[in-house]
C-alpha cells in the first residue's frame, strides 16, 4: 500500500514536510500549489514553495516530491510544468480541488470540475509538454455539487493522458463535512476508469485507512489533516504503528520551533505553531490545554518558553 502526504496551502509547507516524512515512511509528498495564470512563472517561485527541488526533487529523508500546479490556461500550465520538471520535480499534480472561493472565483481548483472538456485541455497540455517517464496526476472532488459528475471528471483526466488521479470523495458544496464522505463512489470509478486512484478523505487513524481501502478496493491513500491531527499518521496508517504520544509530539513540537525560528520566519512562527495546535488538539486533550496558554502569545520566544516548560514537566 502507498500513503501520500497531500497538500495543504498555507499549512504542509517544506519544513513541515520536513518533519513529516522524517518520522513517516511516506511514499510521495506534493507540494502546496504554485498558481498559474498567464505567464511562465521565475525559478525563485519554484524554489520558494519546493525548495526540495535543490535535494532532487526529495526531502532530506529521501521522500520524492512532486509540484502541484494550479490554474485554468492549457497552454501556460503546460510551460510551467515543463519548468517544474526541468527544475528536479518528480513528476506533476494538478489541482482540481481546491474549494477555496477565491481560488474559485479566479477559474482555478474545484470551479473546473464544472468544465470536464477544460480539464481534459489542461492535462492533455501538460502531459505533452513533459518528460513521459514522469507522472501527471490531478487532484479532484467527486464534483462541484452532483457526485455522479465524478465519472466524467475521472474519464477527462485519463483520456488526457493522466497517470494517476487522487479522488477526494465529497463534492465542492460538501466542503469537509464529515457526514458527507462518500467513499462508495471511488469504488465505481475504479471499475470504470482505466488509470489508477488514489482515495482521500476522512482518514484519521489506522482503523479508517482499512475501511477505506476496503470500502473503494484502491491501495493507495492521500492524508492531508489527519496528518497534522496525528504527526505519525502515515507509519499508523501504513503499519498500524502506534500513535505518537504527547510526549513525542512537544518533542517535535519544539524541533519544529527551531526550524521556524530562523531568520525572518521568526516573525510568522506565533501563527504558524498556533495554526498546528488547532489541528493537534483534535487528537490530544493536553494541545487543548496548552493552546490555551499560548494563544494570547505574539511572540515566539514566550511561545517557546511555554513548550519548553511543558516538555520539561513531562519528563520530570
Amino acid at each position: 500500500m502507498r500513503v501520500i502526504l497531500g497538500p495543504m496551502e498555507g499549512v504542509l509547507d517544506h519544513l513541515m514536510r520536513e518533519m513529516l516524512t522524517e518520522i513517516n515512511d511516506y511514499d510521495l509528498c506534493v507540494t502546496e500549489f504554485v498558481r498559474v495564470v498567464d505567464q511562465l512563472l521565475p525559478n525563485s517561485v519554484f524554489y520558494r514553495l519546493c525548495p526540495e527541488l535543490y535535494n532532487n526533487g526529495k526531502t532530506a529523508s529521501g521522500t520524492p516530491v512532486r509540484v502541484q500546479l494550479l490554474g485554468q490556461d492549457p497552454n501556460w500550465l503546460a510551460e510551467n510544468a515543463r519548468r517544474a520538471i526541468e527544475l528536479g520535480s518528480s513528476g506533476i499534480d494538478i489541482n482540481f480541488g481546491c474549494p477555496a472561493k477565491a481560488v474559485n472565483k479566479s477559474r482555478g481548483g474545484a470551479v473546473l470540475l464544472q468544465d470536464p472538456q477544460l480539464m481534459y485541455d489542461i492535462v492533455k497540455s501538460v502531459r505533452e509538454a513533459t518528460d513521459p517517464r514522469l507522472p501527471v496526476t490531478a487532484k479532484v472532488r467527486l464534483g462541484w455539487d452532483d457526485p455522479s459528475h465524478c465519472f466524467d471528471i475521472a474519464d477527462a483526466v485519463a483520456q488526457a493522458g493522466g497517470d494517476e488521479i487522487v479522488v477526494h470523495a465529497r463534492t465542492k458544496v460538501d466542503g469537509y463535512k464529515a457526514e458527507t464522505i462518500k467513499w462508495e463512489y471511488i469504488r465505481q470509478l475504479k471499475d470504470k476508469v482505466r488509470i489508477p486512484i488514489i482515495a482521500n478523505g476522512e482518514v484519521w487513524n489506522y482503523q479508517d485507512g482499512q475501511r477505506c481501502l476496503d470500502t473503494t478496493q484502491t491501495d493507495a491513500l492521500m492524508v492531508c489533516r489527519g496528518a497534522l491531527n496525528l504527526p505519525n499518521l502515515g507509519n499508523v496508517v501504513k503499519h498500524n504503528a502506534t500513535p505518537m504520544t504527547w510526549a513525542e509530539v512537544l518533542a517535535l513540537l519544539l524541533r519544529y520551533s527551531e526550524y521556524e525560528i530562523k531568520g525572518d520566519k521568526g516573525l510568522y512562527y506565533p501563527n504558524r505553531v498556533k495554526q498546528w495546535f488547532a489541528y493537534l488538539r483534535h487528537e490530544y486533550p493536553e494541545a487543548k490545554a496548552l493552546f490555551a496558554d499560548i494563544r494570547r502569545l505574539n511572540r515566539a520566544k514566550p511561545i517557546v518558553e511555554v513548550l519548553e516548560n511543558a516538555h520539561r514537566a513531562i519528563a520530570a
